[in-house]
């Protein structure tokens, strides 16, 4: 019978004593390999060597379908998958397959999350993603684009962005055949055939098209608001709404704009303030070609095409495409008037009828046709007009 060795630590078995040997050293944290270029430690010479290709360059395993190479040979086994569609590694209990045994590890049913961030709490099931999640603190990113220089805080980041530049969408939607570079983005997009939001809420029976946007809509039920400002205890559902509240207390507006140097809380904001300086829409509607310069409003231009109209008057049951018409919409049930002329204090249920109104106070002819300087209050006025000079 074959000799077994066993950790006194933590019970793994091993089939030598030089594996054993290697092993303890993730305990008791030594590190006698010394790379001569940078310095760094390694607990067992195979790490070492594999360490030393980062600096030499040398990758000497190639794959001979797409000629891509690895430092291990273990790494080129596990990418050969993607062509064969191996996927040898089988979850005991939902029966899901993968192509390596680390991905199966982390998958879980357990719904134990053990590994906890120490800045803000979040739990994770693997310690891989903890790390990951806390760069977040930190700031630190240490995947760089050799092309752009533009940096990210994982992996799988770097590569999806690769795909900009090396033109690769691999990912085809099967209705109209149109490619995108990654899954998320081709799911996404099928939602304009389907107008699929397939996340029901138990309680109102409101869809989503993610789980985490459901999670978020049921703490509305629950009054759960597990996010605590920590200067006034001002408690919020989500996250990223605690954090542009604390911008209230900070004054912190981090990110200026290069060519006005007007500040933004988030980059996000800077990015879209930044398309509309220079005129740039990056974001098309698959079917018109209407263009946008954030996502977000592609996304709500979609659904005139899919007929999706998800936001419901709970009144008369009229429905739309976007919440701030069916917000609009809701004035008209129960005659509310928020906006107000400081001139003359009319109300209206709308900003632009009032931004209209206040012409007649100013006398403000902002709008003059080109060929005869006559001069209108509203766009619409002047197109009009402008028919005269065409007939």
């Amino acid at each position: 019978m074959e000799r077994t060795y066993c950790c006194d630590v933590c019970n793994k078995i091993l089939n030598n004593a030089n594996s054993l040997k290697e092993h303890k050293r993730l305990h008791n944290g030594e590190h006698p390999y010394c790379c001569d270029v940078c310095n760094k430690t390694f607990s067992d010479r195979s790490s070492l060597k594999i360490h030393v290709c980062v600096h030499t360059g040398e990758c000497s395993y190639p794959c001979h379908v797409c000629h891509k190479t690895f430092k291990r040979l273990e790494c080129l086994k596990v990418h050969r998958g993607v062509h064969t569609g191996e996927r040898p590694y089988c979850c005991d209990e939902c029966n899901k397959t993968f192509s390596d045994r680390s991905s199966m590890k982390e998958h879980v049913h357990t719904g134990e999350r053990s590994y906890s961030c120490d800045v803000c709490n979040k739990t994770f099931s693997n310690r891989s993603s903890m790390k990951v999640h806390q760069r977040v603190h930190t700031g630190v990113r240490p995947y760089s684009c050799d092309m752009c220089s533009k940096t990210f805080n994982d992996r799988s980041n770097l590569k999806k962005h690769l795909l900009v530049h090396t033109g690769g969408r691999s990912y085809p939607c099967d209705v109209c055949n149109k490619t995108f570079s990654d899954a998320s983005n081709m799911k996404r997009h099928l939602l304009v055939h389907t107008g699929g939001r397939s996340y029901p809420c138990d309680v109102c029976h409101k869809t989503f098209r993610y789980t985490g946007s459901l999670n978020v809509h049921r703490r509305l039920h629950s009054g759960e608001r597990p996010y605590c400002c920590d200067v006034c205890n001002k408690t919020f559902t989500d996250r990223s709404n605690m954090m542009k509240h604390l911008c209230v207390h900070t004054g912190g507006r981090s990110y200026p704009c290069d060519v006005c140097h007007k500040t933004f809380m988030d980059t996000c904001s800077l990015n879209i303030h930044q398309c509309i300086l220079i005129g740039v829409r990056p974001y098309c509607c698959d079917v018109c070609n209407k263009t946008f310069t954030d996502r977000s409003n592609m996304m709500k231009h979609l659904r005139v095409h899919a007929g999706v109209r998800p936001y419901c008057c709970n009144v008369c049951n009229k429905t739309f495409s976007v919440r701030s018409s069916m917000k609009r919409h809701l004035l008209v049930h129960t005659g509310e008037r928020p906006y107000c002329c400081d001139v003359c204090k009319k109300t209206f249920s709308n900003r632009s009828s009032m931004k209209r109104h206040l012409l007649v106070h100013t006398a403000g002819y902002s709008y003059p046709c080109d060929l005869c300087n006559k001069t209108f209050r509203q766009p619409y006025y002047l197109k009009l007009h402008q028919r005269v000079h065409t007939v």
